[in-house]
């Protein structure tokens, strides 16, 4: 039986992935090789990155205007790390919209000064602060685009000259944005990318090299550039699925493309959440996420029928975050409209049968 892939992470991949993916496991542009066997320095390795690199930088239309996309690894629980390192001289803002951005704000207190501009923690993360102050004095301001375990979503960026740094590790490349406003992105592949195991990180080459510390040659992003993502040996598996995904979604038609199909679909688990009395949704309808739907059961004596309802029809991942509980659709861009159609039958049966 064809599963539906509600998991947050790692997540759904277009199924014409997957058998690339597979085939080049098996023999890779007929070398009688394996691509997890030949060198990273190989021509026909560095052909990947280098077209993984230039697929980002188009999709996110930031070719040409100062920026460097690169495969590292680590996370984004490295970023946390590398971003204060590289970028954090004084003091930096962060806004803490839930557990991601908050381990982002323990990291960079190991460097400098930090201060919240804003905090959903007073309501457990359900919605965005939103007319929050961004001092002028900060070395740069740190957002995280979308939660994932709270299902909440930025909508609407500051306009501000201080540099802004987001983590877009759950809803990179699944909507329109002006990226040319962020001086710094990173995403862990393993929401709408690849399979877990490399980050994409996208920075403005001018932002960098104005710390006094010394970085040590693994966390400095302006070693990594000048290496072109070389500098150790990249994660050469999930890399090459990075770029048969971003491929898929060229094809498809770019980010604008997959944004309508992502409208649709939330739009849909939304309304029946919305309409349906059995269901709740936990994030405030005005942040909710277009990528993770948290919700939860009105009525606790149905958990077992509805669980059972979502099994027999093979919809996998639906559970809810320990720390919120309840139940998180994840609807990255890789998930049909037919998946998201399966689940809103069963929750419209549920009620049916209560």
């Amino acid at each position: 039986m064809k599963k539906h892939n509600f998991s947050a992470g790692p997540c759904i991949l277009p199924q014409e992935v997957i058998i690339k993916a597979s085939e080049a496991v098996l023999d890779f542009n007929g070398l009688g090789l394996s691509l997890i066997e030949i060198s990273h320095r190989s021509k026909d390795f560095v052909a990947v990155m280098d077209k993984a690199r230039s697929l980002a930088l188009e999709l996110l239309d930031l070719q040409g205007k100062g920026y460097q996309a690169l495969f590292l690894q680590g996370g984004a629980s490295l970023e946390f790390l590398m971003v204060a390192y590289n970028l954090l001289e004084k003091k930096a803002g962060y806004l803490n919209t839930g557990t991601w951005a908050d381990k982002a704000v323990k990291e960079a207190r190991l460097f400098g000064e930090v201060i919240e501009v804003g905090s959903s923690k007073d309501e457990k993360f359900s919605y965005i602060p939103k007319g929050y102050t961004i001092p002028n004095d900060l070395d740069y301001l740190h957002l995280t685009s979308n939660n994932t375990i709270f299902g909440t979503q930025i909508k609407k960026f500051p306009k501000t000259s201080t540099p802004l740094v987001c983590d877009m590790s759950s809803d990179i490349f699944s909507r329109q944005l002006d990226f040319s406003q962020f001086d710094l992105i990173y995403a862990g592949a393993q929401k709408n990318m690849g399979p877990a195991g490399t980050t994409l990180v996208v920075v403005k080459e001018e932002i960098l090299g104005k710390v006094t510390r010394k970085i040590p040659s693994m966390l400095d992003y302006k070693v990594h550039i000048d290496k072109e993502s070389m500098f150790n040996t990249p994660a050469v598996f999930p890399v090459y699925v990075s770029m048969l995904t971003l491929e898929w979604l060229q094809k498809l038609g770019g980010i604008a493309a997959i944004e309508e199909i992502n409208e649709k679909k939330s739009r849909l688990l939304y309304s029946e959440i919305d309409l349906n009395p059995l269901f709740k949704g936990y994030a405030h309808k005005e942040d909710r996420s277009h990528m993770n739907a948290t919700f939860t059961l009105a009525e606790e004596r149905l958990k077992d029928v509805f669980d059972d309802m979502c099994k027999e029809a093979g919809i996998s991942g639906l559970n809810g975050h320990r720390s919120v509980g309840g139940y998180r659709a994840s609807m990255y861009n890789a998930l049909s409209l037919e998946s998201v159609g399966t689940l809103v039958d069963i929750m419209s049966e549920l009620e049916r049968k209560a």
